[in-house]
């Protein structure tokens, strides 16, 4: 998914400017170049409307939306939201950290596990369906970065399972993760059957 968000520059930083910043409604941020090798960071202070932000990150895609960020005055770049401080009382963000990326060049994001199907062993044998890894990490270009990773667990019957190995099939990406790392398998909830004293 592809997003736009509009940004402000801001030539002070420090608390009292955050402060002053989220009083006036608006969210600080700070965008991180894209850098090559050797090349030290060139961050840029701004600032972002909160509630279209939090839309973005309330989205199917959520970390993983591609943001067209236009910065007044700056041009556009192409950027990810990478990191976001929270307040603990009411949730409310209070800082936010992009990334620039490079569209033709790969990087790696964690994508969520989406099931489909109704298991059989669930479905026919009373298992249960236990998602042992909800998250892989795969490596991609921008454009290509995936809202899910669909799973499918219709075939799968007591005691089967699915691992990364078993979902590596999109030319589009390549994972990161371990091909053994166990994604989802159906299991059996033993039951405990407590004996009762005999009397005396």
């Amino acid at each position: 998914m592809d997003a736009v968000l509009d940004a402000v520059k801001r030539n002070t930083r420090g608390k009292n400017e955050a402060r002053r910043l989220r009083a006036a409604g608006r969210l600080p941020a700070v965008v991180y170049r894209a850098q090559k090798i050797g090349e030290a960071p060139a961050p840029e202070s701004v600032s972002v409307d909160p509630k279209p932000f939090l839309r973005i990150l309330h989205s199917a895609s959520g970390f993983n939306t591609l943001i067209t960020l236009r910065v007044d005055g700056g041009g556009e770049a192409r950027v990810l939201a990478k990191n976001v401080q929270l307040d603990p009382i009411t949730h409310h963000p209070l800082h936010a950290d992009f990334y620039r990326v490079n569209m033709d060049r790969k990087i790696q994001v964690t994508v969520p596990i989406t099931l489909r199907g109704e298991s059989r062993g669930v479905k026919q044998d009373g298992g249960v369906l236990d998602l042992v890894h909800p998250e892989i990490e795969v490596e991609v270009l921008p454009a290509n970065i995936p809202d899910s990773m669909e799973v499918d667990v219709t075939e799968l019957g007591i005691g089967d399972s699915i691992h990364v190995r078993d979902v590596a099939t999109n030319a589009a990406w390549t994972p990161i993760s371990d091909p053994d790392m166990m994604i989802v398998h159906v299991v059996i909830i033993k039951e405990v059957v407590e004996e009762v004293p005999a009397a005396a």
